[in-house]
């Protein structure tokens, strides 16, 4: 099943959000369909903040290393990395990839024109046809005209553009969600939200979950949480063995080599 497919399947796609290709393998082994990126986690590795167009070349590079990876990619392209539709469209062109969100709100907490986000969109097709774009409307995250007619307009603007879906995180409340997904006529994507399942979600119209940051954030808890335990003595969390993990690298690191080399080695 293709990438456009997942969304359409009976149940809400629940896309975790990787960080490197450790974070990728272990939620690739667990049996998810497809894997997204964070752009929070590739920042914070970085050690700079999220939507300061740090990640542009951590993205490209993170997105070739997923690419032998038999499902699905999706990345977190922040806004695109440029004001210029064709400069983004060109940037995206780059990426191995099924698919990308891009986001219509600045690192300084601002939304941008609809029309400058809807002109990067239609760069984007234009160039990758088949790419699943998936727009991110930023309204209710940065608490801007935070309604459904302002999200809405906004996300209407994009799928005329040529969006495959569009993406409402913050947007949380059951009625908000129920009159986005009736109204919009691509697959809508919210953030998981604590106490609703993903039936329930799929109840509302929703069509993806994302798990955002949340994944890497819990990862640096339990990195906490791990050396405290050694440090008072106590009982360590559950971890991946290191030789289930050396060998998911190994074999990774087999599947990434170019063809050529593994000829001449066949040979």
């Amino acid at each position: 099943m293709n990438f456009h497919d997942l969304h359409y399947s009976g149940r809400p796609l629940l896309l975790p959000n990787a960080w490197d290709v450790p974070s990728a393998l272990v939620f690739l082994a667990d049996g998810y369909p497809a894997i997204g990126t964070t752009s929070f986690g590739v920042a914070a590795t970085c050690g700079r903040p999220d939507g300061a167009r740090a990640t542009r070349e951590a993205n490209l590079a993170l997105a070739r290393a997923l690419s032998a990876l038999p499902c699905p990619v999706s990345v977190d392209v922040e806004d695109g990395y440029s004001d210029d539709p064709a400069e983004v469209a060109a940037y995206v062109a780059g990426l191995e990839a099924a698919g990308i969100n891009i986001e219509d709100s600045t690192g300084a907490g601002t939304l941008v024109s609809p029309w400058v986000h809807a002109a990067k969109i239609t760069a984007i097709k234009q160039r990758c046809p088949d790419l699943f774009v998936n727009a991110r409307v930023d309204t209710y995250w940065l608490g801007r005209n935070a309604t459904v007619g302002a999200t809405l307009e906004r996300a209407t603007r994009y799928v005329e553009a040529g969006a495959d879906g569009v993406f409402v995180p913050g947007a949380t409340d059951p009625s908000v969600l129920r009159r986005l997904t009736a109204r919009l006529p691509v697959p809508v994507n919210v953030l998981a939200t604590p106490g609703r399942s993903l039936a329930d979600l799929a109840a509302l119209g929703v069509r993806r979950v994302s798990t955002g940051s949340l994944p890497y954030r819990a990862a640096l808890h339990a990195a906490l949480e791990t050396a405290n335990a050694v440090r008072d003595g106590r009982p360590t969390p559950p971890a991946t063995p290191y030789a289930d993990m050396q060998a998911e690298l190994v074999r990774h690191a087999e599947d990434r080599r170019p063809r050529a080399a593994i000829a001449d080695q066949a040979g």
